[in-house]
């Protein structure tokens, strides 16, 4: 249980807004005097242009657009302030008033605008390249909207601008550098948008700047010296982008700084020993999840205006300095998860104004100071865990009533837990998990009656320490925010106190590996939100409680090693989202109840050494999921379902010691992943199920003790003397020589004279066969070369017109001959080369064609249709094409796009393997940069169907299709199967043309001979969506039947969205905000991707829902930004 520290930006940022918010309301009162001044005459030309404002605004729920009429004069109005002397409009304020619509163009013609702040509104659209035009203007404030595209580069024609703040849109493309050139600015900030590009050297000419945010963007590249130019800035914000490389030495000079944030980056390199020196006045510094090394600066002491330093999640190493007493207003202290060492040095411990503390997961050691809570009385989190701390638990924690979050995990304290903790009023988390706690006296659980009066505890954990005593029944009275309560691994007995059933918003109950016994409480199945449920390893007897079903909610249900007796409870069936139930070791009789089979999400099925009996249900088929199935020690009997052959995932099958009789079924063959097989001390018999060496990952083959007879193979698994056992059937012959068996007798050879028999059989009729296929195929080649002749200037009317040509021999030197070293892509009717132009050197794909499969040339027309007239920001940008001759004489066509350096979205959610075992993508996209690809896929389709002069269907999304740019942004690529669609009578769209796509993505309607339409992308999109973030293809051998990828999300939602969620998110468990936006994005995936076409999302919803998400988690990430 490791709690995540969030970054915390310095008193700066309030300092910063306090200010902005004075400059704002001055202006604003300047405005109302102005306002109420008589004028003997108006200026039409603002007029109109503010009601050319107003006419853009959709809705305007304050109505502070209502006394925008012709009852007062327009300089009255709300918002609006005029000059004395011209009656022109000066100001434009109409912040935070929740206006939706767009920014009218006509904004441009308010020529004597100076202020223009309309942030926090629902604002929306391509902000207007017209705004440049206001030459006059100094303040620009458009913060928190929704507007997009790019930066208007002619921004310098205002260059009496001294405050620009754009952040919290979706504003993208590069950094313009003719940005550089408003040496007025004092104020820079554009974070929370969707910049790209590297960060323009132009911009150390700015050497009035004193704010410079572009935090929370995709920019990349290395950070320019030139910024160190800037000698007034006081806050410099490059966070939670893509730079790399060192930070110059030119920005540590910059001694006016006082807030350095360049976090969540992969910047690198050592920081200066001298930098709290040459940064004197600095008060925040951010440099975490970063890849910066060496020591923590010798200069720490020098910090004495520091108020925040966070330098967490980098490879900092070495002992921590070892003064520390001039950091006299340090709030907040993240130094974990680095490679540091040696002690804490005492006076660290002796800042009295700290109120977070974190050296989690270093290799720090030494004692904790007994008066560590008395000399830092402020302090709200401390995170020491992950280190080698020993000694006692400080007795003086009873006197931090304001800590919030204690965590002492995984280190190696020693002795009682302090008694009286009640007073911790605040405490939410308390975490001792594996440590050497607990006493001789055995009674080391008091601690848990004091913590009753914590009200807001929602986290306990002690698991794994030496805790001994009666669980007392006063945990009934825990505050009820408690979720986690975990004492496993401890020396606690007694009996669990039926009160248990209080803590009503419990999600995991941890009590395994104690000495518990008494019966399991009944009022346990009152804990309707658990999702965990441990108590494995202990002596509780008597019967599971037949209503443990009712907890629905659970994933995990670990019985393991007890003594309880009776039957499985058929109620578990209940529980649909169930991973893992484990009833091993017990005393349980009667057979398995189907209801089991019917929980489609099982992984792990374990319910050894038990007394069951009957046979194994064939609803065993329907688990999809299931991972491990081990029945083994019981009295089971019957025959091997030939249905467990669907459990196509299956890794561990353990069926030994029962009662087992029949022969082995073939379909086992179709287990191609399992690892282990165990069928030992059992009744098969027949003939030895030889197909077993067939399986390619078996690591452990265990057949003894059966009544198998016939010939053992000798490949496959039966060459690994340590990994296979047939001992105990004695009518076996052949196998490898370990095994000692006799040789088989004639009747294995006259298989093998029959075997060679039928192969030369089917060779006669392979070479048959292949002859007769290359007659037709030239054939075929002379009737599409005349066919060519007769039409052969189609292709170049379809692209012509819009693209210069290339010739092959270009395209031959762009991609060195077509080398397969350039091969980046390979499909059905082309492959795609990486090539260099030699006219200007720019990278491109060349989409080559493989004229002679069946349908290449009709894919390609249609690809160049739909590219002639079509152009999108998340399309892939065709640059020209090329139709000739090859060297060979035969004809040529090929495509050429923009390079997407990035490559596919699929090679990033299924890496290949290489040839070292690991994965050429080490780097796992993130929740953020996944919502941005659906984002940028949803809006391409929108453009497509909706926006284009004759709507398209793309016909074949999926991840192969969707290229990704530097930035990560999406682009829709292979319109081979796109078709035109025509509106019908009813006002539908659609297409009769046949259709073909891929499986798993294609629309089900499309199998029955349904037309193809647009919904028919939705359903594709849909599946990609789920895809993306469950990071499982919809063609997975889980997903057979009626169970596909669509229900397996929607049977888990919403309570088992951690089950669904890609592990390689690695996120733990998901909550609050990012729980409520991943649960958006899969109900927009399962709405999508419904089987029946007028139930599924329109595409621009779907987008729009997504968007909502993505400004949500953006927000999410840096709530601080300035």
């Amino acid at each position: 249980m490791k709690p995540q520290i969030h970054n915390c930006s310095s008193k700066i940022h309030a300092l910063v807004f306090i200010l902005y918010q004075i400059a704002i309301a001055a202006t604003t009162a300047i405005a109302a005097t102005t306002a109420i001044a008589a004028f003997r005459f108006t200026n039409e030309t603002d007029h109109q242009a503010l009601l050319a404002f107003k006419g853009q605004i959709a809705s305007d729920p304050s109505d502070a657009l209502s006394s925008w009429n012709n009852s007062i004069h327009f300089c009255a109005w709300t918002g609006v302030a005029c000059g004395k002397k011209h009656q022109r409009v000066t100001a434009l304020q109409l912040r935070s008033r929740g206006l939706v619509g767009s920014l009218s163009p006509h904004v441009c013609n308010l020529t004597f605008l100076r202020y223009l702040n309309l942030e926090n509104n629902h604002l929306n659209g391509i902000l207007p390249q017209e705004i440049s035009q206001l030459r006059r203007l100094q303040v620009l404030s458009l913060i928190n909207n929704s507007f997009e595209g790019e930066l208007p580069r002619n921004l310098t024609n205002c260059a009496d601008l001294w405050f620009l703040h754009l952040g919290g849109n979706s504003l993208g493309g590069r950094i313009p550098v003719e940005l550089g050139s408003l040496l007025k600015l004092t104020h820079l900030q554009l974070p929370l948008n969707q910049f790209t590009g590297e960060i323009p050297p132009e911009l150390g000419n700015l050497s009035a700047l004193t704010i410079f945010s572009l935090g929370v963007n995709y920019i990349q590249g290395s950070i320019p010296k030139q910024l160190g130019y800037l000698s007034n800035l006081e806050f410099l914000d490059l966070g939670t982008n893509n730079l790399s490389g060192h930070i110059p030495t030119s920005l540590y000079n910059i001694s006016s700084i006082l807030t350095f944030i360049v976090d969540q980056n992969t910047l690198e390199g050592s920081l200066p020993s001298n930098l709290f020196q040459t940064l004197p006045k600095l008060e925040g510094l951010h440099l975490g999840s970063n890849g910066f090394s060496g020591l923590v600066p010798s200069s720490i002491n020098n910090a004495s205006e520091a108020i925040i330093i966070e330098v967490q999640d980098n490879a900092l190493v070495g002992p921590l300095p070892g003064d520390w007493g001039g950091l006299k207003n340090l709030d907040w202290l993240n130094l974990g998860d680095n490679k540091l060492s040696g002690h804490v040095p005492s006076s660290l411990y002796n800042i009295s104004s700290i109120r977070l503390f974190s050296v989690a997961n270093n290799s720090l050691s030494g004692s904790l100071p007994f008066d560590l809570f008395l000399t830092l009385p402020e302090l709200e989190e401390l995170y020491f865990g992950g280190n080698e701390f020993s000694g006692l638990v400080p007795s003086t924690m009873t006197n931090a009533s304001r800590a919030v979050k204690i965590d002492l995990a995984l280190n190696a304290l020693v002795g009682p837990v302090p008694v009286d903790l009640g007073g911790l009023k605040n405490l939410q988390l308390l975490n001792f998990e594996v440590n050497n706690l607990g006493t001789e006296e055995g009674n080391d659980l008091s601690f848990l009656t004091s913590l009753i009066n914590c009200t807001k505890l929602q986290e306990l954990s002690v698991t794994d320490n030496r805790l001994k005593g009666i669980l007392p029944y006063s945990i009934a009275n825990f505050s009820s925010p408690l979720t986690t309560f975990g004492l496993h691994k401890n020396f606690i007995s007694g009996t669990i106190p039926s009160g248990i059933g209080n803590l009503v918003n419990l999600q995991l109950l941890g009590l395994s590996e104690n000495m518990l016994t008494g019966r399991i409480p009944g009022s346990i199945v009152k804990l309707s939100k658990l999702q965990e449920l441990y108590l494995y390893h202990n002596n509780l007897s008597g019967v599971i409680p037949s209503t443990i079903g009712n907890l629905t909610s659970l994933s995990v249900l670990n019985f393991v090693n007890n003594m309880l007796e009776g039957t499985v409870p058929a109620s578990l069936g209940n529980c649909t989202h169930l991973n893992f139930l484990g009833l091993d070791e017990n005393l349980l009789v009667g057979v398995v109840p189907q209801e089991l089979f019917g929980i489609l999400s099982l992984s792990i099925l374990s319910l050894a050494v038990n007394h069951l009996t009957g046979p194994i249900p064939s609803l065993v088929g329907k688990l999809a999921n299931l991972q491990t199935l081990d029945v083994s020690e019981n009295n089971m009997q019957g025959e091997i379902p030939s249905a467990l052959g669907d459990c196509l995932v299956l890794e561990y099958l353990s069926l030994g010691a029962n009662q087992f009789s029949g022969t082995i079924p073939p379909s086992i063959s179709n287990l191609r992943g399992l690892n282990s097989l165990n069928l030992s001390r059992n009744k098969f018999s027949g003939q030895f199920p030889g197909f077993l060496a067939n399986l390619p990952f078996v690591q452990s083959l265990d057949l003894s003790f059966n009544k198998f007879e016939g010939e053992v193979p000798i490949r496959g698994i039966f060459r690994n003397r340590s990994a296979v056992s047939v001992v105990g059937n004695n009518e076996l012959c052949g196998g490898p020589p370990f095994l000692q068996l006799p040789k088989c007798k004639g009747g294995a050879t006259k298989k093998n004279r029959k075997r060679r028999s039928s192969q030369g059989t089917v060779l006669v009729i392979t070479v048959t066969v292949s002859i007769f296929s290359l007659l037709v195929g030239m054939i075929a080649i002379i009737l599409y070369r005349s066919k060519r002749l007769k039409g052969g200037t189609a292709f170049a009317s379809s692209t012509q017109d819009h693209h210069p040509m290339l010739s092959y021999g270009e395209l031959s030197r762009a991609t060195n001959g077509f080398s397969p070293t350039n091969m980046i892509g390979e499909g059905s009717f082309g492959a795609v080369y990486q090539g260099v132009l030699p006219s200007t050197g720019q990278i491109v794909a060349v989409k080559v064609l493989k004229l002679e499969e069946q349908g290449a040339s009709r894919s390609f027309m249609a690809e160049c249709e739909a590219l002639r007239n079509i152009r999108h920001r998340n399309l892939v940008k065709i640059i020209t094409s090329c139709s000739g001759i090859d060297f060979r004489g035969e004809d040529f066509k090929a495509l050429i796009f923009e390079f997407m350096p990035k490559g596919s979205l699929e090679k990033w959610l299924h890496p290949v393997p290489n040839e070292m075992g690991g994965s050429d993508n080490n780097t796992r996209l993130s929740v953020i940069q996944r919502l941005g690809i659906a984002i940028d896929v949803a809006t391409a389709v929108d453009y497509l169907h909706h926006q284009c002069h004759i709507g398209i269907v793309h016909s074949d999304l999926k991840p192969s299709n969707v290229l990704l740019g530097s930035d990560f942004s999406a682009h829709v690529s292979d319109f081979g199967l796109a078709k035109f669609l025509t509106v019908k009578a009813s006002g539908t769209q659609s297409s009769s043309i046949g259709i073909r796509g891929t499986v798993g993505y294609v629309a089900p309607e499309y199998g029955v001979g349904g037309e193809v339409s647009a919904r028919g992308d939705i359903y594709s999109f849909g599946i990609l969506l789920l895809e993306l973030f469950t990071g499982k293809r919809p063609t997975e051998p889980m997903f057979s039947g009626e169970f596909d990828l669509r229900g397996f999300v929607e049977r888990s939602l919403p309570d088992g969205l951690n089950q669904v969620l890609d592990p390689s998110l690695c996120i733990g468990r998901v909550q609050g905000e990012l729980k409520q936006c991943l649960l958006s994005v899969f109900r927009v995936g399962v709405m999508c991707s419904a089987a029946q076409p007028n139930e599924r999302m329109d595409i621009g919803e779907a987008a729009a829902e997504l968007q909502k998400a993505q400004d949500v988690l953006q927000v999410r990430r840096r709530r601080i930004r300035v």
